[in-house]
């Protein structure tokens, strides 16, 4: 098949590569040059993967498929949880682009970031498409290496330490991650998402070998997805420009990971087995630590992008915990929250972006006040805040309520605590903030005030903001349409994580 379906995806990943390669090449001084090229690529991807998802959902196949060594072919497969991965990464990317245009203006270097800027979205879009374990790997990597230069972008001593620890911890899990496919290509070959079948057989001989692959694969994964005690890299890379933590921590890295975990127990080892093999509980107890584990520390940062890295690494692992409760309610609460906590958390750091640009703001005790100097702002921080918490009607409430009720549908009722707990440290480290920004005085003058518009900042920085706020609105307020998220999920529950 060499037709239009077989190339598609295919072309997806070239609208990025090809941007990034012409970035490269495009002067320095040529911003706006390389403004359009910029969004020229970020539209016409979600161009493309709009036609994808329409197809999917009409039960049409999209391939990529190559021999590249014995026995193991490159894949790139849009499957319904790819697309769902693709459509977040290409939405989310065309506003973080107009963000970091507005957020770089005049700085120095922008032909480089934003050439790995173009690289990291075709690794990630390679992350959501590839077909079996070979070709997520290899993206898996490309995603570690091309995000560097972003995290040390500044050319600091902190922003290269930070890189350092990066580096370390990030190569560090991808060469578990590769021993785990190693050892698992070993026992059945060329390991294809959805093919289960190989492995439920093996299990009935290999079962404590499937046991440690499962671990080195998801310990591996751990790492970007920020599970505790892997997670010490995220709080170092807030050093990086405002930007990069949007990506790092709504878009890419840290979801990359996250999506990862999904793929290994619904696509590779099967829910059931899994199950079986005794492996969820384990997942959904360290998901739990970590979500705990991650609230209670960003309830002692000063800092607020820190508190909301921290924030990170405790709603990614809600991800993880809705797929381990065994059912299909609490694996769409896990599956929808991977696109509501994209769309909350890359406002949020949108607005941390706002506030250090125009206002010098970067403590928590410098927000006082600000909500009457930066309303726009303060607003979609108040949306994204509120559906961190888990507050009707933001997108956050739809996630928490299905992994509650998914937990009580799966008799996991440990969980609730869990939950009930996290979202009241949640509030503990939120509300102040808000009380800060909407009700508390100003006192004195603001850091470092710079006149980046009439109006709150500069517009290339408030539209994205208000955009994804309202989009994070929208998600809750409109969950039970066919078009919502939620939707989606159930379509990709219903059709194929059924156990």
């Amino acid at each position: 098949m060499t037709g239009w379906h077989y190339w598609l995806p295919l072309l997806v990943l070239l609208t990025s590569l090809v941007a990034s390669a012409l970035i490269f090449w495009v002067d320095e001084e040529h911003s706006k040059l390389r403004s359009s090229i910029n969004l020229g690529a970020a539209v016409l991807k979600i161009s493309l993967v709009v036609v994808i998802l329409v197809g999917v959902a009409a039960g049409q196949v999209y391939e990529t498929r190559f021999a590249l060594l014995n026995n193991i072919d490159f894949v790139l497969r849009a499957d319904a949880l790819g697309v769902m991965f693709a459509g977040l990464s290409s939405v989310l990317w065309l506003f973080t682009t107009i963000y970091a245009i507005g957020y770089l203006e005049d700085s120095p270097n922008r032909r480089r970031f934003f050439g790995f800027f173009g690289l990291c979205v075709a690794s990630t879009l390679g992350i959501a498409f590839a077909g079996n374990l070979f070709t997520f790997l290899v993206f898996y990597e490309l995603l570690t290496l091309s995000t560097y230069p972003l995290v040390v972008h500044r050319g600091t001593a902190k922003a290269l330490r930070a890189g350092r620890i990066y580096l370390t911890y990030t190569l560090g899990g991808g060469i578990v991650l590769l021993i785990g496919v190693l050892w698992l290509y070993g026992l059945a070959g060329d390991v294809e998402f959805g093919d289960q079948e190989k492995l439920s057989n093996l299990a009935v001989t290999h079962p404590i070998t499937l046991k440690w692959v499962f671990l080195l694969l998801i310990a591996g994964l751990a790492v970007k997805a920020a599970m505790v005690p892997l997670h010490g890299w995220l709080p170092q890379a807030m050093v990086a420009p405002a930007p990069v933590s949007a990506l790092l921590h709504a878009v890419a890295v840290v979801k990359a990971g996250a999506f990862g975990i999904v793929r290994v127990v619904y696509d590779v080892y099967g829910i059931t087995l899994t199950w079986e093999l005794g492996l969820l509980l384990p997942l959904g107890v360290a998901a739990a630590v970590t979500i705990l584990y991650g609230s209670v520390r960003a309830l002692m940062q000063t800092d607020i992008k820190r508190r909301l890295a921290f924030s990170t690494i405790s709603q990614v692992s809600y991800i993880a915990l809705g797929i381990s409760l065994f059912g299909p309610i609490g694996t769409m609460g896990g599956l929808v929250h991977l696109l509501h906590q994209g769309l909350m958390k890359v406002t949020l750091f949108f607005c941390a972006g706002n506030y250090a640009e125009t206002l010098g703001i970067h403590k928590i005790r410098e927000l006082n006040g600000v909500g009457r100097r930066m309303p726009g702002t303060s607003l979609a921080f108040t949306v994204g805040a509120l559906g961190m918490i888990g507050l009707p009607p933001v997108a956050g409430f739809i996630s928490k309520w299905y992994l509650g009720t998914g937990a009580v549908a799966a008799g996991i009722y440990w969980v609730l605590p869990v939950l009930v707990v996290s979202t009241l440290l949640n509030a503990a480290y939120f509300l102040p903030l808000l009380h800060r920004i909407w009700f508390r005085p100003q006192t004195g003058d603001w850091p470092q005030e710079r006149t980046l518009g009439r109006w709150d900042t500069s517009l290339w920085l408030l539209i994205p903001t208000l955009v994804t706020a309202a989009f994070s609105l929208l998600a809750g307020l409109l969950a039970a349409s066919d078009f919502s998220p939620l939707a989606w999920v159930e379509l990709i529950v219903s059709t194929e994580y059924l156990p």
